[in-house]
């Protein structure tokens, strides 16, 4: 059986690239998108849909129409997530909810409304996009860092709860790749970064769509709960 995935922050960057890719591969796919248009056309097997994932009412009501087209959700993919940079004595109130509410709330949200429909097929794969800044921190990053953070501690649990019901967690720490958030600071700022990678280069996208198609496979069927680091060297 053809799988469906539900993949979150389509519209761009690595989300965008997800999707090109398990296109290409003959996925079922539904995009997830709240302000920015996805790319990929929409065709039988490809539909969008529109949500604020910091609404868990939005969120159900997005799972639901997922469900009504296609039937089923085998994969989850977390991947929709916001950086906001600046000292922690800097940081807002509101910079800090939101990046909670985009980066964690919204996962737990998504989780928890695929869950039912996962337990009944007597399977699925949770796949949860953090960052290796959760891991070892960064100046500048606190809101980032501790949402990511979250995301790990809410991919072990998860994992514990839902093993037994066929449903593997696994959580992918991302280093710096030529697509997401890095394209979105200035070329020094992104040489500078380049520079502490001990891979002296940034990673390539192909390297997350293998794991996570691995992860999505039955080989993988009796991995749960890990943080796999794809990050050229930065935490191991």
């Amino acid at each position: 059986m053809e799988k469906v995935l539900l993949i979150t922050g389509a519209s761009g960057g690595m989300g965008k690239a997800l999707s090109h890719f398990f296109a290409a591969q003959g996925y079922t796919l539904a995009l997830h998108f709240h302000r920015n248009e996805v790319s990929l056309p929409e065709s039988e097997k490809v539909a969008h849909f529109k949500a604020d994932l910091t609404n868990e009412r939005e969120v159900e009501i997005l799972v639901a129409a997922v469900l009504q087209r296609f039937g089923r959700i085998d994969v989850l993919i977390n991947n929709a997530g916001i950086s906001r940079s600046g000292m922690s004595w800097k940081t807002s109130s509101g910079d800090w909810r939101e990046t909670m509410a985009i980066n964690l709330d919204a996962p737990f949200y998504l989780s928890k409304a695929v869950i039912p429909g996962m337990r009944q097929q007597k399977g699925g794969r949770i796949i949860n996009i953090t960052s290796v800044v959760a891991q070892t921190g960064f100046i500048g990053t606190a809101a980032y860092a501790a949402s990511k953070a979250g995301l790990i501690g809410l991919t072990k649990t998860l994992s514990k709860e839902l093993i037994s019901s066929g449903i593997s967690v696994n959580a992918l720490a991302l280093g710096y790749f030529e697509v997401g958030m890095i394209n979105d600071v200035p070329d020094d700022v992104r040489r500078q970064v380049i520079d502490t990678i001990p891979a002296k280069e940034l990673g390539k996208p192909e390297t997350v769509f293998a794991t996570i198609e691995w992860l999505i496979s039955d080989a993988a069927a009796y991995v749960t709960g890990q943080t796999i680091n794809l990050n050229g060297g930065l935490y191991s």
